[in-house]
């Protein structure tokens, strides 16, 4: 039999129609070349994707419909906006006044809670008995506050404009949670008052900030601030300054520890503390003597007794 003509060759694509074909989604080798031989050129291809449908490449089918999904729960507001209470308005510009005008450093030592949890676990009953108050830890904070304070006085100062003003009392803030939030009401003369007066006092401050019944007197006029956030759970932080003292102790939650005593590695309930303090007026040096002070009244209440 004849044999079978030869198939027809297909016109030769440009590169750079093929190129404009990709880009513009023709079919290169549908579209009527106008070149030299039937070529087709770029300006053939972008005469075909300008021209309806017929020439472009098919689209690929519709992939099938997959089943809607559930219709999820209505989550409500996304937002809620509420007016800021004075009072937050009033710590809030304490605090950036606090951060843009001191130059804030902290320094961090440890402390070993043993003698303090001891005393405290052994008249614990009597001095219920004997006050009609718990003993706590802040009481004992407090006095070693009063008494590193009167070792280094910078700590209780403040700048004022050109001026060092030195205080020669002990107002000591306390930070407590309040219906509003933290709050620093103040134990005033605190270098007056023994272990159950402070903890009557701070027992007494501490309803009134559950009751939103603290005053402005209530919060003025401190010296010198505490902040326990280890009742949180804090483990370490840096508190900031209450404007325009000098200086805020920060303490931390008690946790059981290894630690070397006379070359022997034993437990022991370890607290961290911080102390935040303005560098323009205390020196790293009296910052460090300050807690070591602070270290050694814990770690040896009868230092505290014997005002040492």
């Amino acid at each position: 039999s004849a044999p079978s003509p030869a198939p027809a060759q297909k016109p030769a694509v440009m590169p750079a129609a093929r190129a404009e074909a990709t880009r513009a989604g023709v079919d290169a080798g549908a579209v009527e070349g106008t070149g030299r031989g039937g070529r087709v050129l770029k300006e053939d291809v972008q005469k075909a994707a300008a021209q309806p449908a017929a020439a472009k490449a098919p689209s690929a089918p519709a992939p099938a419909p997959a089943s809607a999904p559930a219709p999820s729960k209505p989550v409500g507001e996304r937002e809620r906006r509420v007016k800021m209470r004075p009072l937050r308005k009033t710590i809030a510009a304490r605090l950036v006044e606090a951060q843009q005008t001191a130059a804030i450093l902290t320094t961090f030592n440890e402390v070993d809670m043993s003698a303090v949890m001891q005393a405290r676990s052994a008249l614990k009953q009597d001095f219920v008995d004997a006050h009609g108050v718990k003993l706590g830890f802040m009481s004992f904070f407090l006095k070693a506050a009063v008494s590193a304070l009167k070792a280094f006085p910078s700590v209780n100062a403040e700048i004022s404009g050109d001026e060092i003003i030195y205080k020669q009392y002990y107002n000591i803030g306390v930070a407590v949670g309040g219906g509003k939030g933290l709050v620093v009401p103040v134990v005033r003369d605190a270098d007056t008052l023994g272990f159950a007066a402070i903890e009557q006092e701070i027992g007494r401050l501490a309803v009134l900030a559950r009751d939103n019944k603290l005053t402005l007197a209530h919060l003025s006029d401190g010296s010198f601030t505490i902040s326990n956030g280890g009742i949180y759970g804090s483990m370490l932080s840096t508190p900031i300054l209450n404007s325009p003292q000098t200086g805020i102790l920060g303490l931390h939650n008690i946790v059981e520890r290894p630690v070397a005593i006379d070359g022997k590695v034993e437990i022991r309930p370890i607290m961290y503390l911080a102390l935040s303090y303005d560098h323009r007026l205390v020196d790293g040096r009296e910052a460090v003597q300050f807690l070591v002070h602070i270290k050694q009244a814990i770690e040896d209440p009868r230092r505290l007794l014997f005002e040492i």
